[in-house]
C-alpha cells in the first residue's frame, strides 16, 4: 500500500524526479513514495542528463535502506549493471572511503582502525577512572555530541556549565589524543574528520567534488551539524551551481537525543535561496481515518512547512483508544485482541505490530505473548555476537586471522589484564604511526625498545608471541583426532588466557556464571561446526576458516527474510516500517510524552513535547489498515503501582465520529474469549 503504481508517479512526485536546475528539498510525508522519487531520479540522471553512474552519490541512514535503494535503482537501468558504478550509501560508510583515501593528509596511516562502541567504552572507563556504568555512558553521550557539532575539546570544556560536563570535556580531550596515538578513529570520526578535512584542504574537497557531481540525501530531517556540513561542503565550490536532492519530512524529525537537528531544515533555505522545495502529501500507505488522526495530532507543533496527508484508501477501520486497569492487563488485552483480530483477517502475524515508547515496556507484554503462544520478534534486541564475554573470544580469533586488525589487538591484550595499559599503548601507536604498520606488527619493530620499558615491552611480546604460536596451529587442517584440530587449539586458548577466572574477579558470581555459560556455549558450537556439524562426512574446519565463518555471520546477522512473528519495537525503531494493523501501547503522560527533565528551562521543555509529538506523529503513520491506541490508569514502577493519565495526544488526534473511543475496557475472559471464537467461525470473513 505504501507506494505508487510501478507505471505512474503523481504530478509532485514527477515535479521533484525532473527538476534539474540546482539545489531541490523534497518535503516527503510518511508514505508517499520518497524512496520511488530518490531511484526515479537516479535512473533520470544517469539515461537522460548524461551523468555517468560514478559521478552519482546517494545518502541515507542505514545500510539496509541504502541496498534495497541500489536493488531498486538497477530495476529502473536499462543496463543494471551501472547501478555498480554509483554510491549508494549511508553518511558513515562514505566517510570510511574518504578516508581511507586521504588518510595521509590527516595523519592517519592507511590501515587506521575503526573502535566499535564496546572498545571506545573500555577506554573512556580507564580515562575516567570509574567503573560507574552510567557515568561512562553519560561521557560516551557527551563526546558523541560535541563531535557530531564539531565542538573540539577546548571549546566543550571552555563551555561546561558545571563539573560534571568540565569532567566529560577533560576526558574528551584525553580521549582524542588517545585515539590519535593508537591511529585509531571511532564512529563519529567516520563524519568528523572528512569535514575537517575539507575545510582545511581545498584540494582534497575538489577533488571529491569532482568525483561525486550529484548528491542525492534521504531522510534529510536525521542529519546533524556534522553531516550536513559534509554535504555542504561538497556541493559548494567550483565555481558551479550546488547540484542535490535533499528529501526529508520535517514531522518525523525525532532524533534530537542522538545530535539530529530539524535547525538543517531552516539553514538549508538561508545557505542555498535558490532552493527549490516540492511537497508529497499523497500517502500510499493508510486509511483516511488515520491520517486525519496523525495529522491533527502534528498540527498542534509550530511548522516549517504545510503539509497535509492524504489518501486514497477510503475509511479504513475506526481506530480504537483502550483504557486499561493496569500494564499488565494492557498486555493481555493486546494478546488477546491481536489473536481474535488475526483469526477474523486471516492473515499473518508478521501483518501486526505492538509498539512502545520505551525498551523497559516490552517484558511484560513478551510475557502475555507468550502465554497465547503467539509468535514475535524485537526491533533492536541484542545480538548474541554483541554480548561483551562474545565478542571478548572473538577478538582473539579475529586477531589469529588477521594480525592487523588493531582493535581486537587492543581489546584481546587487555582482557583479561596482563600488565599492558593505556601508556603503554600510546606508545606503541605513536611506533605503529612512525612505521605505518600495524599495532602487532610494531611490537617487533626496530627502535621500540627506546619507547617502551622492558616492563612494558615483556608483556607485549609474550602476548604476540602467543597469539603467533595459536595462528601456526590454527591454520594446519589436521585429521580428526589430530593435535591441532580447533577443538584442540581453542580448548588451549582458552585455558591459556584463564578467561573463567577473569570473569569471576570482574563480575559477582552470578553474572559471571551467566556470562562464563555463554561462553562455554559459543566455544562448543564452534566446536561443532569445527567437527562439520553432526553429519559423519562433512569437511572439517581449522579455527581460522571457523574465524572467518564467525565474521560473516556478524556481518550477515538479521539479513533473513522475516519471520512470520509480530514485530515488537519501539517508535524510534519502527521508523521507515509500515505494517497492515498497529497497537500503539502505553500512550500515557510520563510516556509519550516522555517527562523527561522536570526542572528544564521551558523554552527545553517546549521543544521537547513537540518532538514526542512527532513522535507519535511516526507510530500513527506506520498503520496501513487498523490502530488500537491503549493507555493505563497505574502502572507498576519497581513494586509499587503510580497513578497514570491519559497522553495529551489521544485528545489531539480529535477522532471522527464513528471512530471508537471507549473509557473503559473490561477484561476478556477465557469463557468470554471462547465466546467470541465461536461467534466469529459463524459469519463470514473479512477481506
Amino acid at each position: 500500500m505504501s507506494s505508487a503504481p510501478a507505471n505512474m508517479m503523481n504530478a509532485p512526485q514527477r515535479e521533484a524526479v525532473n527538476y534539474m536546475d540546482g539545489p531541490c528539498l523534497v518535503l516527503a510525508g510518511a508514505g508517499s513514495g520518497k524512496t520511488r522519487v530518490i531511484t526515479q531520479k537516479i535512473a533520470r540522471l544517469i539515461e537522460h542528463c548524461g551523468y555517468e553512474p560514478r559521478h552519482i552519490a546517494a545518502l541515507t541512514f542505514t545500510n539496509k535502506a541504502a541496498l534495497e535503494m541500489q536493488e531498486r535503482i538497477a530495476k529502473l537501468l536499462k543496463e543494471p549493471k551501472q547501478a555498480k558504478h554509483l554510491t549508494v550509501s549511508t553518511f558513515h560508510s562514505l566517510g570510511v572511503k574518504i578516508l581511507r583515501q586521504e588518510a595521509r593528509h590527516l595523519g592517519l596511516k592507511d590501515r587506521f582502525s575503526i573502535m566499535d562502541s564496546d572498545d571506545c567504552f573500555s577506554l573512556v572507563q580507564d580515562l575516567s577512572a570509574t567503573t560507574d556504568k552510567q557515568v561512562i555512558r553519560r561521557i560516551q553521550g557527551a563526546m558523541s555530541l560535541w563531535k557530531n557539532g564539531l565542538i573540539d575539546a577546548d571549546t566543550a570544556l571552555k563551555n561546561a556549565v558545571d563539573e560534571e560536563e568540565a569532567q566529560a570535556a577533560r576526558v574528551y580531550r584525553s580521549y582524542v589524543a588517545t585515539l590519535s596515538a593508537y591511529q585509531a578513529v571511532d564512529f563519529d570520526d567516520l563524519i568528523r574528520l572528512p569535514v575537517e578535512l575539507f575545510r582545511s584542504n581545498e584540494e582534497a574537497r575538489d577533488k571529491w567534488q569532482r568525483r561525486l557531481r550529484y548528491l542525492l540525501v534521504d531522510e534529510y530531517q536525521d542529519t546533524n551539524t556534522c553531516q550536513y556540513e559534509l554535504v555542504k561542503l561538497m556541493v559548494t565550490g567550483l565555481g558551479k551551481k550546488p547540484m542535490f536532492t535533499a528529501v526529508g519530512d520535517d514531522d518525523q524529525a525525532i532524533y534530537a537525543w542522538r545530535g539530529a537537528t530539524i535547525e538543517n531544515l531552516k539553514t538549508l533555505q538561508v545557505d542555498f535561496p535558490d532552493l527549490k522545495v516540492i511537497k508529497l502529501e499523497q500517502n500510499y500507505r493508510s486509511t483516511t481515518r488515520i491520517l486525519h488522526a496523525a495529522n491533527t495530532v502534528i498540527a498542534n507543533n509550530p511548522k516549517l512547512f504545510d503539509k497535509v496527508l492524504w489518501s486514497e484508501h477510503g475509511q479504513g477501520d475506526p481506530i480504537t483508544v483502550m483504557a486499561m486497569e493496569d500494564d499488565e492487563q494492557e498486555a493481555d488485552q493486546v494478546a488477546i485482541m491481536l489473536s481474535a483480530h488475526r483469526f477474523d483477517r486471516r492473515a499473518k502475524f508478521s501483518d501486526y505490530a505492538i509498539l512502545y515508547r520505551g525498551n523497559h515496556q516490552a517484558r511484560v507484554i513478551e510475557k502475555s505473548l507468550r502465554r497465547e503462544r503467539i509468535p514475535y520478534t524485537i526491533s533492536g534486541g541484542q545480538s548474541y555476537f554483541d554480548r561483551a564475554e562474545i565478542k571478548d573470544i572473538i577478538s582473539y580469533l579475529r586477531l589469529i586471522a588477521n594480525q592487523d586488525d588493531d582493535p581486537a589487538f587492543i581489546r584481546a591484550v587487555t582482557t583479561p589484564k596482563r600488565g599492558v595499559g593505556q601508556a603503554t599503548l600510546e606508545a606503541l601507536g605513536t611506533v605503529a604511526g612512525q612505521w605505518q604498520c600495524s599495532l602487532f606488527e610494531a611490537v617487533y619493530k626496530g627502535g621500540i625498545e627506546a619507547k617502551l620499558a622492558d616492563r612494558q615491552l615483556l608483556p607485549l611480546r609474550q602476548f604476540c608471541d602467543f597469539i603467533n604460536q595459536l595462528e601456526s596451529r590454527a591454520s594446519r587442517p589436521g585429521p580428526s583426532g589430530s593435535g591441532d584440530n580447533a577443538a584442540t587449539v581453542l580448548d588451549d586458548m582458552m585455558k591459556d588466557i584463564n578467561y573463567e577466572a577473569y570473569l569471576y574477579d570482574s563480575f559477582d558470581d552470578r553474572q559471571a556464571q551467566g556470562k562464563w555459560q555463554n561462553v562455554l556455549d559459543f566455544t562448543q558450537w564452534l566446536k561443532e561446526k569445527g567437527r562439520g556439524g553432526k553429519e559423519r562426512d562433512a569437511e572439517e574446519k581449522n579455527l581460522l576458516e571457523l574465524t572467518q565463518m564467525v565474521a560473516l555471520m556478524t556481518m550477515l546477522e538479521g539479513k533473513d527474510e522475516d519471520p512470520d512473528a509480530v514485530r515488537m519495537s519501539t517508535l524510534h525503531a519502527s521508523k521507515g516500517l509500515e505494517f497492515p494493523h498497529v497497537f500503539l501501547v502505553g500512550v500515557e503522560e510520563g510516556i509519550l510524552p516522555h517527562k523527561g527533565d522536570p526542572d528544564a528551562p521551558a523554552d527545553t521543555l517546549g521543544a521537547r513535547i513537540e518532538e514526542e509529538r512527532r513522535l507519535m506523529y511516526v507510530g500513527i503513520t506506520r498503520a496501513q489498515r487498523s490502530l488500537q491506541i491503549s493507555w493505563c490508569k497505574k502502572r507498576k514502577r519497581a513494586r509499587e503501582h503510580v497513578h497514570c493519565d491519559m497522553s495529551r495526544f489521544i485528545k489531539e488526534m480529535k477522532l471522527n465520529e464513528g471512530d471508537a473511543l471507549p473509557t473503559e475496557a473490561e477484561t476478556i475472559t477465557p469463557q468470554d474469549r471462547l465466546a467470541n471464537l465461536k461467534a466469529l467461525l459463524q459469519k463470514p470473513r473479512a477481506n
